[in-house]
């Protein structure tokens, strides 16, 4: 029991003594309470007092904010107006010395009418801009005639030879005059020209020269953007026009570019006009590959970013060249029609669908549309009346009356003429590919070959009219075999065997073999008939005949009529020509096969009849091989004393 009691007794001193403990935090905390109410009610009264303060203090500060904001606003306005004073001492003293900063004084006074135009409560505000609005106007007028003296200084005529040097080598005239590679081309034409030739042309490399220098460009372009944002484009598209179209006009006249009428086209003689039209095909070619591409370039660069007045420019500057090249292609295409311009004509058709798509390309803006037609109307113009100098063509080679005398029956004039003609078509081949498609109603080879065939129908009617005037149907028929003959000869060398098909050349043959028949014919049957057999015996008894019935005096007559005719056929042929070699030779051996064993023939069986009469040489004046020999003179064009000797 004792023990239980003294462990009961620590416990409740602890309980005793935590339960004291408790009352005392209770009195504390009250206590804090107590005086924390108080601070409360202190605080509370310290707000009230401190608020009329904090008032004063905020409207302080607000105060020196506005006044910070109201500098900062006159420190912009300020420099707004140290920036206009300087921009107007730079611009007062003009563009010649400093460009650059000149510029830049324009764009910065434009920024100050904005700055001050914006401020509309600024008093001296509308002062400033109207002002400033003065002084741009007069620095853009100062522009004007910095844009124009900068411009003209700079822009002078090309010199040929400064052209000729931004040829491609193989075109380069191999002299310094202008007009030194203008292509003759006419009744007999050249081959200078050739379908593969031409093909070849987008081979070449141009290289425009330089109009203007680029560092002035650069120049150029900053003036021009200022004056566009001026909104003077008007001033500025005159200003560029007249300064660059006359300085254009004046290259293309130092080439050597004339402007001719139709009329003055028909005063010129045709060398003379030929020449022209060759240097005008080479004038076109430096123009648009050069001129007009170097100007167009130009054009771009001073108007960058401006398209549509670069457009108008490039139109304004290049119009009256252009008018003045083509002027001179539509007075040819409107003169009057002849044969010999058929292939200046496509020439100048060939010019013109080379430099289709360029001129395409450099003239597609709108405002030249005027200068895109004209050349496409000059192009269908030149195939038109090419086309129509086709007809022409077909019609003087059938209705040709020249009486030039072709005494030999060798080949006519009008057929070498046809026949060149024909095949120089055929150098055209590309060309005329374009020029009947202009008008196409079939495929442009068929249309080639209708319009070959035509031509040789002609001329070999025009041949058979001819050969009318002759007297001696044996060279009516010489003259139609020696023509016929080269016309199928010429075909069978060319492209035209292509195009107008083996049939036609077989045809042809035959009827040169039939005229070869015809010719032996007319010129050896009475020869023949003196060595027939008929007709040899007599009834007379008039001094001997032979174990076959022959008179002698009917073989002598025979022998000597033989004689005579041989040796007038001789005369006369030996002075006619068949100029083709082959063609000679296989004549003169038909002539023997027929002649030759006959004549031997009669001299063996007739000749011993009349051999021993007095005089017997001059009866039988020629073994067959004299005749032979003299066969071989034929066909040779001997003149009557060549004859002689």
């Amino acid at each position: 029991m004792g023990m239980t009691m003294a462990g009961v007794d620590p416990l409740g001193e602890k309980a005793v003594n935590m339960r004291e403990s408790l009352q005392k935090s209770q009195i504390i905390t009250d206590d804090v309470v107590a005086i924390m109410s108080s601070f409360d009610h202190r605080l509370s009264a310290l707000e009230t007092a401190m608020r009329p303060t904090q008032i004063r203090t905020h409207s302080i500060r607000k105060a020196h904010e506005n006044i910070d904001k109201t500098l900062k606003a006159a420190e912009v306005i300020l420099v707004q107006f140290d920036l206009y004073r300087q921009s107007e001492t730079r611009v007062l003293k003009g563009p010649h010395e400093d460009l650059e900063n000149y510029l830049n004084a324009i764009d910065q006074l434009r920024g100050s009418i904005q700055f001050f135009g914006n401020k509309k409560g600024f008093k001296s505000g509308d002062d400033v801009v109207s002002q400033a609005n003065n002084l741009v106007a007069k620095a853009i007028s100062k522009l004007e005639d910095e844009f124009k003296q900068l411009l003209l200084s700079n822009s002078q005529a090309v010199e040929p030879e400064r052209l000729f040097d931004c040829l491609p080598n193989t075109m380069r005239p191999s002299s310094s005059s202008p007009g030194h590679e203008g292509d003759s081309i006419g009744k007999n034409p050249s081959n200078n020209h050739s379908d593969s030739q031409n093909n070849n042309m987008d081979a070449f490399v141009y290289t425009p020269p330089a109009l203007v220098p680029p560092k002035i460009l650069a120049l150029l372009h900053d003036l021009a953007e200022q004056m566009v944002q001026a909104g003077q484009q008007k001033k500025l598209l005159k200003i560029y026009r007249d300064a660059r179209s006359d300085v254009l006009e004046e290259s293309l006249h130092k080439l050597g570019v004339e402007k001719l009428s139709k009329d003055d086209v028909q005063r010129l003689q045709w060398e003379v006009l030929e020449a022209k039209i060759g240097n005008w095909i080479h004038f076109m070619r430096i123009a648009v590959k050069l001129l007009f591409a170097g100007e167009q370039k130009v054009c771009n660069q001073i108007f960058e970013g401006f398209d549509l007045l670069s457009d108008q420019c490039f139109a304004e500057v290049t119009k009256n060249s252009v008018s003045m090249l083509l002027s001179f292609g539509e007075a040819i295409a409107k003169s009057k029609r002849s044969p010999e311009k058929l292939f200046v004509l496509l020439d100048m058709y060939e010019i013109m669908q080379e430099l289709r798509s360029e001129m395409e390309t450099l003239f597609e803006g709108r405002a030249c549309t005027e200068i895109r037609e004209a050349a496409l109307g000059l192009t269908k113009q030149l195939a038109q009346t090419a086309q129509e100098t086709f007809g022409d063509f077909e019609e003087a080679v059938e209705k040709d009356a020249t009486k030039t005398a072709v005494t030999d029956g060798t080949v006519h004039p009008l057929t070498s003429y046809v026949i060149n003609y024909v095949k120089f078509l055929f150098d055209y081949r590309s060309t005329l590919k374009h020029l009947f498609q202009e008008f196409a109603e079939r495929d442009e080879i068929s249309e080639l070959a209708s319009v070959t065939m035509r031509i040789m129908q002609a001329l070999q009617t025009n041949l058979e009219g001819k050969s009318k005037q002759y007297k001696d149907l044996a060279l009516t028929h010489l003259f139609l075999m020696n023509n016929i003959h080269y016309i199928v000869r010429s075909v069978r060398r060319s492209e035209a065997k292509d195009l107008l098909g083996d049939d036609w050349v077989q045809r042809h043959r035959r009827i040169v073999q039939q005229h070869a028949n015809h010719y032996k014919r007319n010129a050896w049957a009475k020869v023949l008939q003196c060595l027939s057999i008929q007709g040899l015996t007599s009834s007379g008894g008039d001094g001997g005949t032979s174990s076959s019935g022959a008179s002698r005096a009917i073989v002598k007559d025979r022998f000597k009529t033989f004689n005579m005719m041989f040796e007038e056929i001789h005369q006369k042929q030996s002075q006619w020509t068949v100029p083709d070699t082959e063609l000679r030779e296989s004549l003169r051996l038909a002539v023997a096969e027929v002649l030759l064993p006959a004549y031997r023939s009669f001299v063996k069986r007739f000749g011993p009849l009349v051999e021993n009469v007095k005089n017997a040489q001059r009866i039988i004046r020629y073994t067959p091989e004299d005749l032979e020999r003299m066969l071989g003179e034929f066909f040779e064009g001997k003149s009557i004393n060549e004859m002689k000797r």
